[in-house]
């Protein structure tokens, strides 16, 4: 007969065994440098899992691996930024939380468009309004498969087309006063648009930078450098089609007061890139002090 303690040492050997098979497996160096490297590749806007094979294995581990995700997570955290998705679609689309080293802040933008810097309101109400026009529905921002439209000439148009509804409320309010002159920043973005030309001309008839025109078309140039539009054609001043990465960034925008004030107009949307906005609805009331969709400085 076999004593108690030959009867329970096969049990005695089996738990560790199991325990040390269940536990996970030790995060290596070669781990982190591999996740380290998955969020390089984010931060490369114009490039996409299906233009580079060790990017899209890396977005593979990230989907298949949880451990390996959850590091990916660490490391993009510890760098300042927010990890909207990671897909064979978009790979790793990040944005910059407001402290990161990464955030564009707008006056870094107005710098880098060579514009004045009491027009970075205006470059703001740009960025914004393509935003608006190139997913101008929830279900376009939901849908993974919809591709977004826009042209330089419909997104000035239909800005103008804002600022002659946001005009017409001012005075329905009596409040269509002009600003102190001296105080140029105090005006609404839209009393200042209205005013600017919209293409203006120098002398060998180029459009001048700092007309409305010439502001879209400088934010529509950041975007596609950004990754987030892709030009497709010269007609309307440009027009261009939405990325996957835009529409993930324009998901994370689509809460902010100055998005849901001007999407509030009622915008019809336009396969064509132009856009034109619905009758005017009294009953809506604009949100207050709406800021712009960039850091402040």
């Amino acid at each position: 007969m076999t004593t108690s303690t030959e009867a329970w040492a096969p049990q005695d050997v089996a738990e560790p065994a199991a325990a040390a098979a269940a536990a996970p497996a030790p995060i290596s160096p070669a781990d982190v440098a591999e996740a380290a490297r998955l969020v390089s590749f984010g931060l490369q806007a114009k490039l996409l899992p299906s233009r580079d094979a060790e990017y899209a294995e890396l977005v593979r581990r990230y989907r298949d691996d949880p451990p390996f995700g959850r590091l990916a997570d660490a490391v993009a955290t510890g760098m300042g930024l927010v990890v909207l998705e990671v897909s064979p679609r978009a790979g790793m689309a990040v944005a910059a939380a407001e402290d990161s080293v990464f955030a564009v802040r707008m006056g870094d933008y107005s710098r880098r468009a060579n514009s004045e810097s009491t027009d970075r309101f205006l470059h703001g109400l740009a960025h914004l309004a393509v935003a608006a026009l190139a997913f101008p529905r929830p279900e376009d921002l939901a849908d993974d498969g919809y591709l977004g439209r826009v042209s330089v000439n419909g997104v000035d148009a239909f800005v103008r087309q804002a600022c002659r509804r946001l005009e017409e409320r001012a005075a329905a309010e009596g409040s269509n006063t002009d600003p102190a002159s001296a105080a140029p920043a105090l005006e609404a973005a839209w009393r200042v648009w209205a005013r600017r030309s919209a293409t203006g001309a120098t002398k060998d008839a180029r459009r001048l930078s700092g007309s409305t025109t010439g502001i879209v078309s400088k934010a529509v140039s950041f975007l596609v450098d950004s990754g987030f539009l892709q030009k497709t054609s010269d007609d309307a001043g440009g027009t261009y089609r939405t990325t996957a990465r835009y529409q993930l960034q324009v998901r994370d925008l689509a809460g902010s007061a100055a998005m849901a004030e001007l999407l509030d107009l009622g915008v019809v949307p336009v396969s064509d890139g132009t856009a034109t906005l619905l009758p005017p609805d009294d009953s809506d009331e604009l949100v207050a002090d709406a800021g712009l969709p960039f850091h402040s400085l």
